[in-house]
């Protein structure tokens, strides 16, 4: 079945998201960009709080932060992330320098940290870098937006381009996941292509991605998830 990837702004948050049933709880400041990170002191925080739920907690993952395709400035960022103790780091590939050199930059802490290579569908997502972050260590894959107000991934990325994205990260042994703006109608179609799971963040709240989180829509999601064919 394919899970659920939920973003959180606060220690709050992750006790929602947590109580509603998700399976990885992501880290990211929706006021700070498409993956806009927490700052050090809150990611430890959060993962002293995820430590503390102990057997049978969800996944944490965190983000870098929107970071120029500079590899220097990539690896710093990522290993300043992974210092904290998050065991799933998440980072753009965005299309203002050499991503492939990014990746390859990354190499040695893929050795010691699950890291996930975030493409952009709005931002064309080169898919001969699937391969790439296989070859240097990378944990996953996901296809996300970069811009959120302009259209959701099954409004920038065709479904066959979407499925071609996830059996080419599947047949390199690769996590794969789904995000940019999803609502709960778009599970359904989705979900059709065996991601490991999908990502939300504005339809689990009100007021939008920037709005409060609220426990009834992260339970409209998961509920969804579980059954897809009955969310079409």
């Amino acid at each position: 079945m394919t899970g659920l990837l939920a973003s959180v702004a606060t220690l709050g948050e992750m006790e929602i998201v947590r109580a509603g049933g998700a399976d990885i709880v992501d880290l990211k400041d929706p006021a700070r960009g498409a993956l806009g990170a927490w700052e050090p002191d809150g990611l430890r925080a959060a993962v002293a709080r995820w430590r503390s739920w102990g057997v049978g907690a969800p996944q944490l993952s965190a983000t870098i932060g929107d970071q120029p395709m500079d590899p220097e400035t990539v690896l710093r960022a990522a290993e300043s992330v992974a210092a904290t103790g998050v065991p799933l780091v998440k980072l753009g590939l965005f299309a203002d320098g050499d991503a492939a050199a990014c990746l390859a930059a990354l190499r040695p802490l893929a050795r010691r940290t699950r890291l996930i290579a975030v493409f952009f569908a709005d931002l064309g997502v080169a898919f001969e870098l699937i391969p790439a972050a296989a070859d240097a260590g990378f944990h996953g894959v996901m296809v996300d937006t970069a811009d959120k107000g302009a259209g959701g991934l099954r409004q920038r990325m065709e479904d066959d381009a979407i499925d071609a994205f996830v059996r080419t990260a599947r047949a390199r042994g690769l996590l794969t996941g789904l995000a940019g703006s999803l609502s709960a109608d778009d599970i359904a179609p989705l979900a059709r292509f065996e991601p490991d799971y999908l990502g939300f963040r504005g339809a689990l709240c009100d007021g939008g991605r920037t709005g409060t989180l609220a426990a009834a829509r992260v339970a409209t999601v998961r509920a969804a998830l579980r059954s897809p064919r009955a969310a079409a």
